[in-house]
């Protein structure tokens, strides 16, 4: 390669990880959603007018900047908790970035390969290839959907598709729109003013009506709970060392037992202690929460605590205290790769950091909800909210579809960085897509009360220490996107994302015109 042509590819290719990264921004600053359209779109322009090879290339750069930007703060979790060094969690961070770039590189090489030059094809073909990238990630090896695109669409007018094709289908949609537009910029010179103006013409129209529609209603109100979301925001550096245990679990205990109205719920690991370890530190622990809620006119109640034995397993868990003595329990179902389990020939890996209580036990997926005052509450854990196709699998039979949905979440291990927001996010997307109210309970922020509508109603500052107070509007009904994916999962996605690769593969294709 000469010199005149190396010089061009490496630019190109720094303009598309400053792209990539820059579309990161629309995952915190939700205003910055067009921002994102505009970021897809100049990738959709390069994809459209270069080699395979070169859309690759060009797709992993952009790939890899958006992860890189979008997770950095593993770096956090890894160095200053887990104890790697430095460059080791910076090289783990960057790795895993690359890694999962992977995915798209390939997708944009076939798209690139079927260019036709007709806009509509290019644009429906970029879009399938974009879905079958973001599905890959988000299902291949337990999945890490993490910073899925459609999530940067939570304060535009594509939100309004959710609670119809959930967040992988506003991806792309999103994708779709950004390659119309490179399309239309991509024809021939005497035609593209009027091609683009027909694109944004009816781009134009689509926001009006979706800005104007907003999500739709398709569930009824099912009661009413008063809450109260604990946040004690224990530093995770501390959170296991001895000296400091003893006021963390008295602060849990009095907020719980001070709790009023009809439901309190303490975050991931609030008693960060197995039982038998409790019972060695505060024997009376857990038979005096029991005996509170246990009284007639208590709140019931929801803590995050780590359960089992050696025998039995360990397991992340949500323990359950009632009116009667009723107790329940629900152990993490989505556990996280590393940090809850440890994925075969990584072990080594683990080895080296130090991760308290990190092997646990899968839970059982059909564990019911936790019935309060009428109300199905369905817990899950931090990550689990990720996966809202497991979450709308819960819908079925009906009549035990949850009506409010509770995340425990610790986001201790990501310091002060993006990640709460983007948790919190991720958690408005939910709400959408099922219609149903979030509550969030966290160690460190966001701690927040969100309807069904994804609007955060309530919330407390991050690194602060409080009870979130307030009140709660359950739903019932099921929205088109709980009705398909409770029947099928994501596999009409699917399908569609593998028809467009083969179709880019394999399907005829006519010359471009203008390249």
């Amino acid at each position: 390669m000469s010199s005149e042509r190396a010089g061009p590819v490496w630019a190109g290719l720094a303009a598309m990880a400053a792209l990539g990264a820059a579309q990161s921004l629309a995952f915190v600053h939700t205003f910055a959603w067009a921002l994102q359209l505009l970021c897809i779109a100049a990738l959709a322009w390069q994809v459209q007018r270069s080699t395979p090879a070169r859309a690759a290339a060009m797709a992993a750069a952009y790939a890899s900047a958006w992860m890189a930007s979008s997770v950095w703060w593993l770096f956090i979790s890894m160095h200053r908790y887990g104890g790697l060094p430095a460059w080791t969690a910076a090289l783990a961070v960057a790795l895993l970035s690359i890694a999962l770039a992977g995915y798209p590189a390939v997708a944009m090489a076939l798209a690139a390969r079927a260019r036709s030059g007709r806009a509509l094809a290019d644009a429906l073909r970029f879009a399938l290839a974009w879905l079958a990238a973001e599905l890959a990630r988000g299902l291949l090896f337990t999945g890490f959907p993490w910073a899925a695109s459609g999530y940067g669409q939570i304060d535009g007018p594509l939100a309004a598709l959710a609670p119809w094709i959930g967040v992988y289908g506003i991806g792309a949609v999103a994708a779709a729109l950004g390659a119309g537009l490179a399309g239309a910029g991509a024809t021939a010179p005497a035609r593209r003013h009027r091609r683009l103006a027909a694109v944004l013409g009816a781009a134009g129209i689509g926001w009006l009506v979706l800005a104007g529609a907003g999500p739709g209603s398709f569930t009824q109100p099912s009661g009413e709970l008063s809450v109260s979301l604990l946040q004690p925001n224990v530093p995770q550096d501390e959170k296991f060392v001895a000296e400091r245990l003893p006021a963390t679990l008295d602060w849990v205990a009095q907020s719980l037992l001070a709790a009023r109205g009809d439901l309190v719920v303490a975050p991931e690991t609030a008693v960060p202690l197995l039982p038998d370890q409790l019972a060695d530190l505060a024997p009376d622990y857990w038979p005096r929460l029991r005996s509170h809620f246990a009284e007639a006119g208590r709140p019931a109640a929801l803590i995050g605590v780590p359960l089992g034995d050696p025998v039995a397993g360990y397991t992340n868990s949500v323990a359950g205290l009632g009116t009667g003595g009723a107790q329940y329990r629900y152990d993490k179902v989505h556990l996280v790769p590393f940090g809850e389990f440890v994925p075969p020939a990584f072990r080594w890996f683990t080895r080296m950091m130090n991760i308290p209580l990190g092997d646990f036990r899968r839970g059982d997926p059909a564990t019911p909800s936790f019935k309060v005052r009428g109300v199905r509450a369905l817990p899950n854990i931090c990550y689990e909210d990720l996966f809202g196709e497991e979450l709308a699998a819960r819908f079925r039979p009906a009549e035990r579809a949850p009506t409010l949905l509770v995340n425990l979440s610790n986001i201790g291990w990501f310091g002060d960085s993006p990640a709460p927001v983007q948790h919190l996010n991720i958690s408005r997307m939910r709400a959408i897509e099922l219609q149903r109210p979030m509550l969030r309970a966290t160690n460190t922020g966001a701690t927040a009360i969100i309807d069904h509508h994804g609007r955060v109603l309530a919330s407390l500052p991050g690194f602060t220490r409080g009870v979130l107070t307030g009140r709660v509007q359950a739903r019932s009904g099921h929205t088109p996107y709980v009705a398909w994916v409770s029947a099928t999962g994501l596999w009409p996605l699917l399908a569609a994302s593998w028809l467009g690769l083969l179709w880019s593969a394999f399907g005829w294709r006519r010359p471009a015109r203008g390249h």
